[in-house]
């Protein structure tokens, strides 16, 4: 069911009563008349999409329920439009009145919903089920700078880092865990942490790392090697191993696309990326 909602006579008692008492309620007062109220509808329906699991927003459209919403306005005293009244297990807890902006709506809101980082967790858990690593590590990596010892926290990051191969960023995370605190998810998370380790470590770049050994100016073994490193996690040594390609020929083969497909995987803002694109800045320029 969508937490965007019309009101009417017929459902604000379902809307407002038990059906959401684990949710805060957004009650706004909306005309299609006033542009401060249209405005206000698009930053309200951002906020329902980000905070699905914690508001419902509730619309009193003024100019078609004209009963309810003058029957509400009483209620509350409605002095402008638009006007929000945020409410809890039924009763308001608080009131805007006038156009509010993102920042303040938002203000308003922390006063009444779960600490920030756990927005955020339940953000990179969304994301994690669509699918967006990019995104998970995102929001995940945001929760834990707002409280880098929450230890739920750490091993969702450390889940999403394993799955996009920042493998010694899982380790530093399940090592920072606590004896006590190494539940069967944790325990999970080892486990697969491992399994990807061993992936690490496959014959076919034992093999090729030894030829290189042999032949340490070889490209087309570089270029090989640093194919199988990616696959397997070791980005950082494939990025280094491609560098050293387009150092000698910026034009080798697939090396400047393989190097930039690589740095195009890793997470926004990820240090790595920065990194080795200056780098390569650096060659062209």
């Amino acid at each position: 069911m969508s937490n965007q909602i019309q009101l009417t006579s017929e459902n604000i008692q379902q809307v407002l009563g038990e059906q959401n008492q684990d949710k805060l309620i957004l009650l706004t007062f909306f005309s299609a008349q006033n542009p401060d109220c249209i405005a206000q509808a698009s930053i309200l329906s951002n906020l329902a999409t980000n905070y699905e699991s914690y508001i419902v927003v509730a619309t009193v459209d003024c100019d078609t329920q004209q009963t309810l919403a003058s029957q509400l306005a009483q209620q509350i005293g409605l002095q402008a439009l638009p006007t929000l009244v945020l409410l809890k297990n039924g009763a308001p807890v608080d009131m805007l009145a006038g156009p509010q902006s993102e920042e303040e709506i938002k203000k308003a809101l922390a006063e009444h919903l779960p600490k920030p980082e756990l927005l955020l967790l339940d953000q990179a858990k969304q994301a994690l089920a669509n699918d967006d690593l990019n995104a998970a590590f995102g929001f995940a990596k945001q929760a834990y700078d707002f409280d880098a010892n929450n230890t739920r926290v750490k091993l969702v990051l450390a889940n999403i880092c394993i799955q996009i191969q920042k493998l010694d960023d899982a380790q530093a995370l399940l090592n920072s865990i606590v004896a006590t605190e190494q539940d069967a998810y944790f325990q999970n998370l080892q486990a697969k942490l491992d399994q990807a380790r061993q992936a690490q470590e496959s014959p076919e770049i034992k093999m090729l790392s030894e030829a290189l050994e042999a032949e340490p100016d070889n490209n087309d073994i570089k270029l090989k090697l640093a194919t199988v490193l990616a696959e397997a996690g070791k980005k950082e040594d494939a990025l280094a191993l491609l560098l050293s390609i387009l150092q000698r020929d910026m034009n080798f083969m697939s090396a400047k696309q393989d190097f930039l497909d690589i740095i195009t995987s890793l997470p926004d803002g990820d240090a790595l990326a920065a990194s080795y694109r200056r780098k390569l800045y650096s060659l062209l320029y």
